[in-house]
């Protein structure tokens, strides 16, 4: 009798300890994490998506890393290779920071000293959209490193900006950084710095095609290109193996799908040239050359996964040191003052969880994120030790409310 009440003790104990995972401080449930398959079956049951894939980490250790769906040709996988378009951002905000921690520049230097192009700077008055043309007046001061790590620059977004930045920027040939045709980051930076600013610089907070201005300072600073000081400084170190401007041949067999929604039916379709006027999803392959450091990159979830893992370290990751303590805590925390930013702020690239801005989520205060164009979504999270990505790969998505549904999940799953 004993012996079967015992059996049924050490039946109970590995059922319960197969539902929880231990990690290093806080328990994850792994009953609670399954529903997130769910959550993503549905989505694709409904066909308001083609595939996904998600990577979670609590204290360092990886607790779900699944993929659902389909490629093209193929089911999509966890290590395929993403567009992860502007989450390249942080990784620039990461360079950018790296040499300021050797003593390169100050954050509140004007950009100026480092590209001549920007010296002077011009603010739009007035604008003709029958001809693009415009008038201008003088900037209230040299636009600085710490408002373009900022967005507070007065720089416009080409192709998702403003009607009047859209086309002075595509009069002068200036691109987002999905471009078909071989450019240079120098040549195109140079000439948006005799472009005129949206606004004053450090008045208001604007998506910007700041962090490609960023990108040519660490090539200045530096003497190296884009690409090399990734590589160099943060992709060999960190050992982040799939991470490129420009996907090897190699490789291109992993480059997921990208999808579209048609306009009228919201049917997800395979997405073609055209979809987007201007803009390539060839660019990780067609060769052009271009480090957009606003949003070149493709990586995968394991990847870039680590490089967020660093900065929850604190800047080290497997004992490799890539930024100091200090830029890590100025990066993710508030940059801009009282500038208005929903109910958060504004870090050095990321956005940043407001006390106010924790009652509206599950987020923790202190938590930093940012995304991507073809639906991806990361998030930091100290307090709870949590790094999170989501990835769908699809634009536009007129379901981005998965996302929310993920983030609510996995604080469930934990504690």
């Amino acid at each position: 009798m004993k012996k079967i009440i015992y059996s049924n003790i050490l039946i109970a104990f590995l059922i319960w300890s197969s539902a929880v995972a231990q990690t290093t401080q806080q328990k994850v449930s792994i009953v609670e994490l399954s529903k997130i398959d769910a959550l993503f079956k549905e989505y694709l049951s409904k066909g308001w998506i083609k595939g996904i894939t998600a990577n979670i980490a609590v204290d360092g250790k990886t607790v779900y890393n699944k993929a659902f769906g389909n490629n093209l040709n193929r089911p999509l996988k966890t290590d395929d290779i993403l567009r992860i378009a502007s989450q390249t951002k942080a990784v620039t905000c990461t360079a950018v920071m790296i040499l300021f921690d050797e003593g390169k520049f100050k954050l509140d230097d004007p950009i100026s000293n480092y590209i001549p192009a920007f010296k002077n700077p011009k603010v739009l008055d007035k604008f003709n959209p029958s001809d693009s043309s415009y008038t201008t007046k003088p900037a209230n001061h040299e636009v600085t490193i710490r408002e373009l790590l900022t967005h507070t620059s007065g720089l416009g977004y080409a192709q998702i900006g403003s009607p009047e930045m859209n086309a002075i920027y595509a009069k002068a040939g200036i691109e987002a950084g999905f471009v078909i045709h071989k450019k240079l980051l120098e040549t195109e930076i140079n000439k948006l710095g005799a472009l005129p600013l949206a606004n004053q610089p450090g008045e208001s907070w604007h998506y910007s095609l700041s962090m490609d201005v960023l990108g040519r300072l660490v090539e200045v600073a530096s003497g190296l290109s884009l690409d090399s000081f990734f590589k160099q400084r943060i992709f060999v170190p960190l050992n982040m193996v799939d991470t490129y401007f420009a996907l090897p041949k190699s490789k291109q067999n992993r480059l997921a799908t990208v999808y579209t929604e048609d306009e009228k039916t919201h049917q997800v379709k395979v997405w073609k040239d055209g979809t987007f006027p201007g803009a390539t999803i060839n660019y990780p392959i067609n060769e052009n050359g271009y480090f957009a450091g606003g949003a070149g990159l493709v990586s995968t979830s394991k990847d870039y996964g680590v490089f967020l893992q660093m900065l929850l370290n604190g800047g080290t990751y497997n004992g490799k040191r890539i930024l100091s303590e200090n830029s890590v805590n100025l990066m993710t925390t508030n940059q801009i003052g009282s500038i208005p930013f929903g109910d958060n702020t504004f870090g050095l690239g990321f956005e940043v969880v407001t006390a106010k801005g924790a009652k509206n989520s599950n987020k923790s205060v202190g938590s930093y994120s940012w995304g991507g164009f073809f639906g991806s979504n990361f998030w930091v999270d100290p307090k709870k030790k949590i790094v999170a990505q989501i990835y769908v790969q699809q634009w536009p998505f007129s379901h981005g409310e998965i996302a929310g549904k993920f983030h609510s999940i996995i604080y469930k799953a934990i504690n």
